[in-house]
This record gives structure tokens, sequence and C-alpha cells, in this order.
């Protein structure tokens, strides 16, 4: 089976429409299938990174068009038929395409798949449905979501909002992320020593991996470990990721006079994020809204408790998790920064039960098993 991914991103990126597609090539791959991709370059810095799975065709991201040209659509319509002529060129013999996410990129290849009667896969992530609005009389979103073969979603939570939203449609279904086993329980002296070769002297760590954005809820994070290191001085936070809020985030910091104990890792590779999540003794996301956020879910599999923000992927892994998932109200400073002084005194790791749902829920066979059989039937209909 030859299977095309279209994304907007690929690793180095850090996201989920990152990391899934390159996982998802592995895994058909290893199976005996030809994968090949689409995909943008990236968009959070770092080089380009060719998946192991199969060749990529670079599309450039829209950067710099007039005003006027977009308000025409003139550059839509020319970037449409740039990429219709690189699907002809890498899936004419395609069995079948699996699109991820939205935006320019993934509408056009769901036309080209249309009008080539090649079907197609489409997943989604969280801000696809989360802000989704119907335009009319041109929504290319939606057509592209009523035309595919299967529509899969990264949590129960997204799912059951686009059906609320009018999205109802056969051949819906969940199938979560896929946590590497590079994200692994590991004993006190292996957490120590990486600690170490982190570079991280406080006996106490507080983690946060998420790009820097105003959805991400820093601010809150960092205003809350400041009232933290008020009570105690022996934690440190490190926040993995970039983005155009750092500069702001460090001058937060420096104004609460916490600069010393905070480092903005910028962006690491996967492996180094798997060494801090496992190092930390709490995982913190004060994000404002996250459909099944993958960063918290690989810290539960290296045995961190998670304290997030109740946005509807929090409440999703707390009713998943149960006690090793605490959830507080988003921008809520005073609450975040008493379940952080909560996780750091009880010193607890994730709970067997933990472990055993995420080998059932979340561990790449099971994942990979489930996207083959849609594949199989997307591609034998």
């Amino acid at each position: 089976m030859r299977i095309i991914h279209v994304t907007p991103h690929l690793p180095p990126d850090q996201a989920a429409n990152a990391i899934l597609p390159a996982l998802a090539g592995d895994w058909s791959k290893s199976r005996g299938h030809d994968v090949r991709y689409l995909a943008h370059p990236p968009a959070q810095g770092g080089d380009v990174v060719v998946p192991a799975a199969g060749p990529v065709e670079w599309v450039p991201r829209r950067e710099g068009v007039p005003a006027l040209s977009r308000l025409l659509r003139i550059d839509a319509v020319q970037r449409t038929l740039q990429i219709g002529s690189l699907l002809d060129r890498i899936a004419g013999q395609a069995d079948l395409l699996h699109l991820h996410s939205n935006g320019l990129l993934v509408e056009a290849a769901a036309r080209w798949a249309t009008r080539h009667r090649v079907p197609y896969v489409l997943t989604l992530y969280g801000t696809e449905i989360w802000h989704y609005r119907k335009k009319w009389p041109l929504d290319f979103f939606t057509r592209a979501y009523q035309g595919a073969a299967a529509v899969t979603f990264y949590s129960q939570g997204l799912m059951a909002r686009a059906v609320e939203l009018g999205l109802d449609r056969s051949h819906l279904s969940v199938v979560y992320p896929a946590v590497p086993a590079a994200f692994a329980v590991h004993d006190e002296t292996t957490r120590r020593a990486w600690r170490d070769a982190l570079g991280i002297r406080e006996p106490r760590l507080i983690v946060n991996v998420k790009r820097l954005h105003e959805l991400a809820g820093q601010t809150y994070l960092i205003e809350a470990f400041a009232s933290v290191r008020q009570t105690r001085q022996d934690v440190r936070l490190v926040i993995c990721g970039t983005g155009g809020l750092r500069e702001s985030l460090e001058s937060q910091a420096a104004a609460l006079g916490i600069t010393d104990a905070v480092t903005f890792a910028g962006l690491v590779s996967n492996d180094q994020v798997a060494r801090y999540v496992a190092a930390a003794d709490v995982f913190a996301l004060p994000s404002l809204l996250e459909a099944l956020p993958t960063v918290a879910v690989e810290a539960l599999a290296s045995g961190t408790p998670v304290v997030s923000a109740d946005h509807p992927g929090g409440l999703e892994l707390q009713q998943m998790f149960g006690d090793d998932v605490a959830v507080v109200p988003r921008k809520d400073v005073e609450r975040l920064a008493r379940a952080l002084l909560d996780a750091l005194a009880s010193g607890r790791r994730t709970s067997p039960a933990t472990g055993e749902a995420l080998g059932r829920l979340f561990r790449p066979d099971a994942i990979s098993a489930q996207y083959e059989a849609v594949y199989q039937r997307v591609a034998t209909r």
C-alpha cells in the first residue's frame, strides 16, 4: 500500500500533528507499506529532519503575502495549484492519503484526492474543532471533513464537540496519541543522574513542555511558581519550548525575582523531553485549551503526576487517570500554586493503574494497530 501523509508540521516541531505523522509513517513502513510526505518546513526553529519512513516534498509556508492577494485569494489559488502538482508527482499511485489537522495544505490535498478519487483519512487534533465556524459560501475545511473516508479524533471530548457543532457523520473514531517507549518509569538513581546531567541542582523539579504561546498559559505558571518559591527554595521550574512569548516570559520571571530558579530550555529533542519529564516531580499544564495533551500523557508514562488546568483535555485525563492528574481552574494562579505545592510535598509517583491504562490506550503497538485497521478499511472500500 502507498500512503501519503499531508501535514503542516513534522519534527523537530513540537506538536501532536508533527509527531503522529512521523510515527505513523514508521509503523506503516514496518508493515511493508510505501510511505511519503507532503509537509511544510519547520515552524519552530531547528534543522529540517527527514522522517526515516520516506521522502518529503516540502511546501514553503505562506509568509509575506500582500494583503490584497490574501483578500482576493490569489495566493491561495496559486498555492492550491502548486500543491496539486506536487501530489500529481508523488501520489499518482497512492492507495490513500492521511491528512493531518487543517489549513490550505490539507484542504488543497483533500480537493486533489476527491478529484482523483483517492480515499483519505483526516485526523483532527484540537484547534480545528474548538475554533470551528462554518464559513459561507466556501468552507473548504467542512468540505474536506465531509469528504473523508474516515475521520479520527485525538480525544473523546474533541469528537463529542464536533458532533455538537453539527459535524456528525459516519466513520468517526477516537485514536489517542501514541506515547513512545522512551517515556517510561525510572528508578530514583536514574532520575537523580538525569537531573545532574541536565544541570538541575535543586532537589525538586517542575516541568512544562509547550510552545510559548498565550493559549499555553505559561504566564500563569510563572506567577504561580513565584508563589511556590515563597514557600520552598528547593525547587526549579523548567519550561521546554519555543515561541513568540519567550522574551515576555523571561521579563515576567525577572520582575518576580525568580530568574535564577527558572530555566527556559528552548526547543529540545523528544529524547531530552523524556529525561526532563522523568526527572520532574510534577508536570504542569496550565493551558487555556487542549484536546488531549500528549505532553501530559508522556509525563504520566514517565511516572510523573500532572497538574492541569480544567481544559477539556485535562478533564478527560483526570477521568482516565484519577488522582494522578490534579485539575485546577484555568487562570487561577492561587489554586495552581497550591496544587503544585501539594504535589511537591507528597513526593508520590503515578500508580500502577495508570501504567496499565497507558499500555492499553496510548502505547505504539495499540495505536499503530488502530491506524492500520483504518487504512485497510479505507483502502478496500
